[in-house]
């Protein structure tokens, strides 16, 4: 049986306000194993969004525990909250967020630089990482001279460079036309599959759902088998 990199329970996330309280997961339970791709899917306003911040640790759930690799995060400092997000989980969101005035291979790069990894190897793998996407000649273009689907799969380069052990994902294709949509999927799934990371995807995508491994609907603050 595969090892359990994401473990989530009973987590519960409320939202305060001067005049109310929104109740948005109410008993989230939830486990993603290592080579496995999990779709999450719900209606806008589920709370997707919420239940990925919680998984990432970029924010604090309400009640509730969130373990990555059998570690519960719950009480981890600030700092040590960083460091686990910096080399155990990896992010790509709708919006590429690419850095402008760097290359494509210098976008990939910098995470693994600021993890404490040499250039010269933060390279190396970087440039393996995007030719594997397909994209060996445009390892020198900065964004702007590159297609959306092009950016998207150097976002994808950029989360897998510190060889997580956890990937997030967050509407990844939800800019990009079908075929780019189902081409940058592929990807992903293959390099998820590939490397024994764990992937938790969140997405719109009727046909990226029919290739998840497994999909669950968050409905009314709680997950359900689709």
């Amino acid at each position: 049986m595969s090892e359990t990199v994401l473990a989530i329970a009973g987590l519960t996330r409320t939202y305060q306000s001067a005049e109310k309280s929104l109740e948005v997961l109410r008993g989230v339970d939830l486990t993603v194993s290592a080579g496995e791709i999990v779709g999450l899917v719900g209606p806008s306003g589920s709370g997707k969004s919420s239940l990925l911040h919680a998984a990432g640790l970029l924010e604090h759930p309400t009640s509730g525990s969130v373990a990555i690799g059998g570690r519960d995060c719950g009480m981890l400092n600030d700092r040590d909250r960083t460091r686990v997000r910096l080399e155990t989980i990896g992010f790509v969101y709708q919006f590429h967020h690419l850095l402008p005035e760097l290359s494509a291979l210098e976008n990939v790069v910098l995470p693994a630089m600021i993890a404490g990894e040499r250039r010269r190897e933060a390279s190396d793998r970087a440039r393996r990482l995007l030719t594997e996407l397909g994209l060996a000649e445009r390892l020198q273009h900065q964004p702007a001279q590159l297609s959306g689907g092009e950016q998207q799969r150097v976002a994808v380069a950029r989360a897998l460079i510190n060889r997580p052990r956890l990937l997030l994902a967050d509407e990844p294709t939800g800019n990009l036309d079908p075929a780019t949509s189902e081409s940058v999927f592929r990807n992903i799934r293959d390099l998820v599959h590939a490397t024994g990371v764990a992937a938790l995807i969140a997405t719109h995508n009727l046909e990226m759902i029919r290739h998840m491994d497994r999909v669950v609907t968050l409905r009314d603050g709680r997950l359900a088998p689709a």
